[in-house]
């Protein structure tokens, strides 16, 4: 009997150890097709980079900005430190909402205390998302935290399940035929950067034209999910410390109303916060809609995003004393490397503009 036993054990032991191995491969196997199947986002639409990049930069930020397209299309942190010495962030995602906004921001808490937070707010007019998208944006770099479970919450769609947020290989298994060389690339290697510091390079340039009338609403309210979390921003903000500043960049669209600026100006008093309306100041900044946009007004590009950051630097750095760390060798060093590469960059976009007619055809004046 007690041989029997020995090899029924033996047995029980192999059998074991082959479904072991069976699940270990299975395992392995999923997670490579996983790595494989996530959009890698290194085409033309970088944008899906832009929340995972942040863990790769050195935490230390005086100024953290946070919002939507008309944050990290806008302003600069190249410029702000080339000018200034500010040490910046962009935590920015196409169609990012005011709850998005919030959760990103409380998980950057947990990495650093900056002394200043902008946010933008033109999002403060978006009711929910428009697209799955661009909630997959901005959560599928984000890391597993209470913060991206709650910002999940808040913000799917009512046809997207929380289980392709947890496994990611459910949403994107169909993303077979679709698999480029740059899929393989980079299933397990580190992707190059493809923002400055949270910043969407664009050297291209469109002039603005003028834009349909958009509807008239019966109500200009701002939703009420936003409003409670711009409260929650602000009070996050204050039990921190922190300086809030709210923004409404210079985008000539979508339209930003008088009932808007209204209701941010109220706000802004009730709670003693620093409000910029930049609209009011295009002339002050010496922005030209003719040069400083690459799609007519929506967004600034670089020449243009340079400008505001220089007014905008100024403005921030008199008013809350933001240090300037260009001679502080361990953060020069890592900002002087990204400011050549932001340079050079810049360059090359031109001089593939200037070829492709873009530039040659708009741009009437030398930088």
């Amino acid at each position: 009997m007690r041989r029997l036993s020995i090899k029924a054990d033996g047995a029980i032991r192999r059998r074991y150890g082959v479904l072991l191995g069976a699940a270990a491969v299975f395992l392995g196997a999923a997670a490579f097709a996983q790595s494989l199947l996530i959009p890698k986002y290194m085409g033309n639409v970088i944008e899906g980079n832009f929340t995972e990049e942040y863990y790769r930069n050195p935490s230390g930020h005086e100024l953290l900005m946070i919002g939507n397209c008309e944050t990290y299309e806008n302003i600069s942190p190249m410029k702000l430190w080339e000018d200034y010495g500010i040490a910046s962030y962009i935590r920015g995602n196409s169609n990012q909402l005011i709850p998005q906004s919030y959760y990103l921001l409380r998980e950057a808490l947990r990495y650093e205390k900056p002394k200043v937070v902008l946010l933008n707010i033109q999002a403060m007019t978006v009711e929910e998302q428009s697209a799955e998208e661009y909630n997959r944006m901005v959560f599928d770099g984000m890391r597993w935290s209470k913060d991206k479970w709650q910002g999940i919450l808040s913000s799917r769609m009512e046809e997207e399940r929380l289980v392709d947020y947890l496994f990611p290989i459910l949403r994107y298994h169909s993303r077979w035929s679709e698999l480029t060389e740059t899929d393989f690339q980079y299933i397990f290697k580190e992707k190059p950067p493809k923002s400055y510091n949270g910043y969407y390079l664009r050297a291209d340039i469109r002039p603005y034209t003028e834009f349909p009338t958009e509807r008239r609403r019966s109500d200009y309210s701002f939703p009420e999910k936003n409003v409670e979390y711009l409260e929650r921003i602000a009070c996050l903000c204050e039990d921190n410390g922190i300086e809030l500043v709210l923004m409404k960049a210079p985008s000539m669209y979508p339209a930003w109303v008088e009932p808007y600026e209204e209701q941010m100006e109220a706000f802004a008093a009730r709670r003693g916060i620093y409000y910029i309306n930049t609209l009011d100041a295009l002339e002050e900044i010496g922005l030209d809609m003719s040069t400083d946009t690459y799609d007519e007004g929506l967004h600034l590009n670089v020449y243009g995003a340079e400008k505001l950051s220089v007014w905008l630097g100024q403005d921030l750095k008199e008013r809350y004393g933001l240090t300037d760390f260009r001679n502080v060798e361990s953060v020069a060093v890592v900002y002087n490397q990204r400011l050549e590469e932001y340079r050079q960059e810049k360059e090359e976009q031109k001089n593939e503009f200037e070829q492709l007619g873009y530039i040659s055809k708009y741009r009437t004046q030398e930088e």
